[in-house]
């Protein structure tokens, strides 16, 4: 909407902006900074995919523990590769956290390395989509393999596992040494648990050639800390000197004072704060327990207690959030952190022995139940 005025033989427009499109304007801006924002932001869970210390489906916290429980511990690797060239007789195992194609996944240092009789195993190499069934059963020499990709590599020579349509694992002979690659980086993944052979068949990839192994964590974002020290220049301004973060934050720091102190100017009437609302449910909870005290009744609160700590550490466990039963909570807990379950025994069988305990017994057990989550 539109309106015209003459001032001294010169035409002025005036641009009168509704209501209504005032608002689809702020709503399309709304929009745009939601999109950007979903866009641009960084996926921090991406890069964490395939590590050993992960224990959602495609980490390999289970992988890892296994490897121990059957007498062959694998090492974690938080250095650049540059540092490992110096070592020999070693089987370096990479997994990727996305699909890589192979001539990224190798870099010329890497190969020197290799002919001098190293061997590095790589998970997670891109190739083209075959008419192969996403989901199949590849036959080994430790059973069947339970695979889920389509893609395969185009080969006769050097296949450890495939099918008609092509290769999911081959080797290739360099030097001295050997690459082992494979199209899918989730072969012996935290979601295969079930599928024994796919765990024994990693190791056995990576056992063969009887070296001491390490499993690159640095991929993952895993630093030791003289690597921290030595990248960020033994403290954080030093490293913020270096990065263009230090203008970023010296620009918000500015931001930050100019608003408060614009907030801490007045405009307009004083606006009256409205009297706090009682929260009925925590009075509730309150009176509650006040009356469970007052009857030396801690049976419910041991109870409810008990069910939420147990869904909390299936939760961190990497486990459904239904309710398992004592034994099947164990055996999963010693199979995640390959440590002894003793004290989650004890725990468990208080929840289930629906005794009264003191205030005392109460918190103390509470706290164990902490400090066990934080395993």
């Amino acid at each position: 909407m539109s309106a015209s005025l003459s001032r001294n033989g010169v035409e002025f427009t005036i641009v009168k902006i509704t209501k209504r499109r005032l608002i689809i304007y702020i709503a399309i801006a709304l929009v745009a900074i939601i999109l950007i924002t979903i866009i641009a932001a960084p996926n921090t869970n991406q890069i964490n995919k395939g590590s050993t210390y992960g224990r959602a489906p495609d980490g390999y916290g289970a992988w890892y523990s296994f490897m121990s429980e059957r007498g062959t511990p694998v090492r974690r690797w938080q250095k650049p590769f540059d540092k490992i060239i110096d070592k020999s007789s070693i089987t370096f195992l990479r997994i990727y956290p996305k699909l890589m194609p192979q001539i990224f996944v190798i870099s010329q240092s890497e190969l020197n390395w290799v002919k001098k009789g190293n061997t590095i195993v790589i998970l997670g190499v891109y190739d083209f989509v075959t008419e192969a069934p996403f989901s199949s059963e590849q036959d080994s020499s430790v059973g069947k393999i339970k695979i889920d990709t389509r893609r395969r590599k185009e080969r006769t020579s050097g296949k450890l596992l495939g099918d008609r349509f092509g290769a999911i694992i081959w080797s290739e002979t360099i030097g001295k040494g050997k690459i082992i690659y494979s199209t899918t980086p989730h072969l012996a993944a935290n979601a295969y648990q079930d599928f024994h052979s796919n765990y024994e068949f990693l190791a056995q990839l990576v056992t063969e050639e009887k070296n001491p192994i390490w499993v690159d964590e640095y991929l993952h974002g895993y630093k030791d800390k003289d690597v921290i020290d030595e990248q960020i220049g033994g403290d954080i301004f030093s490293y913020l000197a270096r990065t263009p973060l230090l203008p970023i934050l010296i620009q918000s720091a500015i931001a930050l004072i100019i608003v408060i102190w614009a907030g801490n100017r007045r405009f307009g009437k004083p606006v009256t704060i409205a009297a706090s609302v009682v929260e009925n449910s925590e009075a509730y909870i309150q009176a509650l327990a006040g009356v469970l005290q007052k009857a030396k009744s801690s049976e419910f609160l041991v109870t409810a207690i008990a069910k939420e700590e147990q869904r909390q550490l299936q939760k961190a466990l990497g486990l459904e959030e239904t309710l398992l039963d004592s034994q099947s909570l164990v055996d999963a807990w010693i199979q995640q952190t390959g440590q002894n379950a003793t004290e989650l025994k004890s725990l468990l069988k208080v929840s289930s022995n629906n005794k009264p305990m003191s205030e005392v017994d109460l918190l103390a057990w509470i706290e164990k139940w902490q400090k066990i989550r934080q395993i």
